[in-house]
Order: C-alpha cells, then structure tokens, then sequence
C-alpha cells in the first residue's frame, strides 16, 4: 500500500471560508454534540469566517481601561466560540497563557502574548513553540508575533514555528493536518525536549494537532489518546477531521459530485451552510424553473458532512434529505455521506475503519505515516 498519496497543498487563499474578508453571520443552531467545556479554556479556534464583532458598549473604547477592552475582547471571543463550535467555551486573554502537560514531552496551551512568555516556557524546559494561529487571530487580541519569534531567535535552546491552521474549520483542518504534523514530526525529532502546541485559546486546533500526533507517530490508539487529551485539559478538537485525514493519507484526496434541492416556489434565497465550508459561510442554490427546485451541485472529498439550509434568513432542515439524530438540547442538521464508486475496495474498507469509533493503526501503517510525514515538502 502506497502512502504517499497525492493529496493537494495548501495554501492561504482568499477563495474559501472567506479568508481575508470576515462577514457578520451568525451560525445555525449547533451541530450535534453540544457540550459544556470547563476549566483554563482558551480562544485558539475563532473562525476566520465568523467574525468577530467589534467590541462594543455604552462606553467609548478611547475612555476604557486596556484591561477593560480586553476583558470585552474576550467576553466577545468567547460568545463565537460558543456559536462556531458547538460547545459552551470561555476564554480569558487577560490572565495570560494557560497551558497543561498532556505527556511530560507535549504541552497543549493558549497563545503567548509576549517575549517574556518565551522565558516561562524554556523554564519548563519547552524546546519548540508550535503556533498555529494565523495573523487575523493575533491582531484581534493585539499580539505582537514579530518580537515574540525575534526574542526567540535570541535564544540557543528555543525554536518557535508557525504552521497556520483556519478557526473553526474542521475540513481545513483536515487538509492542512500532514502538512502541519509533518512540519510537528520533523521539529520533535530535531529539537528534542517538550514541546507546546498552542492556537489562540488551545481548544481546538493545537488539541486536534496533539491528537494526531499521539495517533500517528507515539502508537496511541485514537480513542485511548483523546481520553489522556480529556483528562488533562478540557477542550473540543475535532476528531473527525483527524480520522478523515488519516484516511487521506492511506486513500487519496478524491472528490464525487453531490446535489442538494430544496422544494419552494414561494422562497425568494436558499443557502446552505456547513459541508465543506464550515457553519460561517453560505453557499447559494439555483433555482431551476422547469423543475421547481432549488439546486446545489458541488464536488466533496469522500467523508461524513452536515448541513443547514437558511430560507429566506431562516435556518432549517430538509425532511426529504438525511438527518442527524437530535441532540440533547433537540437540535439537528442534515447530513451526507461521499462515498467513494468502489465501496468494495481495500481503501474503502480502509476508510471504514479508521472512521469507527475507536480506530487504531497497525505497526507498518504508522511506519508508512512516519516515512510520509518524513517526505512531506517543508513549508517556509
């Protein structure tokens, strides 16, 4: 089995989930798996897409205290998180970096927020700082990522990487998952030592980004590596995306067209949300006359996707098509399945398995994943 598959490169496009120009859009109802996080929570996931509001009130921001800006900043922060992903979050940028140990040699935390945060970190015996946030992130909350990486360089015993992952984007994830671990792998095995993997807030990509590396490189099954993940820091990394990605680098990166239709002659917009282009953005049906339906056809690599329909500004379902099961606060999406044309072939029962609810890789897959991560291009 060859793993070096073809999958595409990434790169930070203003095509897709609105990179570069974030709209005001508020999501459906959560997906499915609607869950309170608790604990030293941070911001790391908020969606490019899904934009912050600017920081408001009755007071004049030229006559708030810093901390005080902050404190919205974080309050506002928090109340997207909340809404992107599902999952009752809370952030506080002002009391500064939080992190934990997940393994003695792998810490998963919030950004930092200044030189001195290098210091604390090389203190803890920290050899690689592992960013994946992207400069939007950083400019929101005012972080100076210049003169933290050039303090940095200073240091004999420190490296600080950046390796950009979208907020709130589980299929970017997904795409950008070898990329990113391969750029981890190669880093770990240079510098040695401990290494921090942080986003903005340490919720959502620096987890998920963890997670696949104790799947793919440390033998973890991946069930048994979310657990230790759980119990070590509470946090929200999207596991699908994970197993999907594995599949990617076993199977390809191959698309199959899909339709959507929504029945209404009396609508004037229907959009949907969600699928590839995550619940911040909107992709518009046509209307086909003959028929009286509204059309969506578009092109998405194999995998499990939700959706929402907005009519008219309304979020809904489609009763005609697939839907997930309600969850405990009785919301629910539609949902498809891209299955590949030989569902009968290896690879297929390959993505199968490692789509199951506790997946694990045999010895000569995860060599296969280690030579892949080893032949991954750099990036700069």
């Amino acid at each position: 089995m060859n793993c070096l598959q073809n999958l595409p490169r990434w790169s930070p496009s203003p095509s897709r989930s609105g990179f570069g120009c974030p709209r005001h859009v508020k999501p459906p109802p959560p997906p499915p798996c609607f869950l309170r996080i608790t604990g030293a929570v941070d911001s790391a996931d908020r969606p490019r897409s899904l934009a912050l509001k600017a920081v408001s009130g009755s007071t004049p921001s030229t006559e708030m205290s810093s901390s005080e800006v902050e404190e919205e900043k974080s309050e506002e922060y928090s109340s997207t998180m909340t809404e992107a992903m599902g999952a009752v979050l809370t952030y506080r940028h002002e009391l500064g970096m939080n992190y934990n140990f997940i393994r003695p040699d792998l810490i998963v935390g919030s950004c930092l927020q200044a030189p001195k945060d290098v210091d604390k970190l090389r203190a803890i015996g920290v050899k690689t700082i592992f960013c994946l946030q992207q400069d939007p992130d950083l400019e929101y909350f005012g972080v100076d990522i210049k003169a933290i990486r050039d303090y940095a360089e200073t240091c004999d015993d420190i490296q600080h990487l950046r390796a950009q992952i979208r907020d709130f984007d589980p299929f970017d994830l997904r795409m950008r998952l070898p990329a990113v671990v391969s750029k981890l792998y190669k880093a770990i095995n240079r510098n040695g030592g401990v290494t921090y993997i942080h986003c903005t807030a340490g919720l959502g990509r620096a987890p998920a980004v963890a997670l696949a590396y104790m799947f793919w490189v440390q033998g973890y099954k991946l069930g048994e590596a979310h657990r230790l993940l759980q119990s070590k820091r509470s946090c929200f990394p999207k596991v699908y995306a994970i197993k999907s990605a594995t599949a990617d680098i076993f199977t390809g990166f191959k698309k199959k067209p899909i339709s959507l239709t929504w029945q209404g002659y009396n609508s004037s917009i229907v959009e949907v949300s969600g699928l590839d282009i995550g619940w911040g953005e909107r992709l518009p049906l046509q209307f086909d006359e003959e028929q009286g339906l509204w059309k969506l056809t578009r092109e998405l690599p194999e995998g499990d996707y939700e959706y929402k329909y907005i009519v008219d500004g309304e979020w809904t379902c489609n009763k005609q098509e697939l839907l997930t099961s309600p969850n405990k606060d009785g919301h629910v999406n539609n949902y498809i399945k891209v299955l590949g044309d030989d569902r009968s072939s290896a690879g297929a029962a390959l993505r199968n398995r490692l789509n199951a609810d506790d997946p694990d890789l045999t010895r000569d897959e995860r060599l296969q994943i280690r030579q892949y991560l080893e032949a991954y291009p750099d990036e700069e």
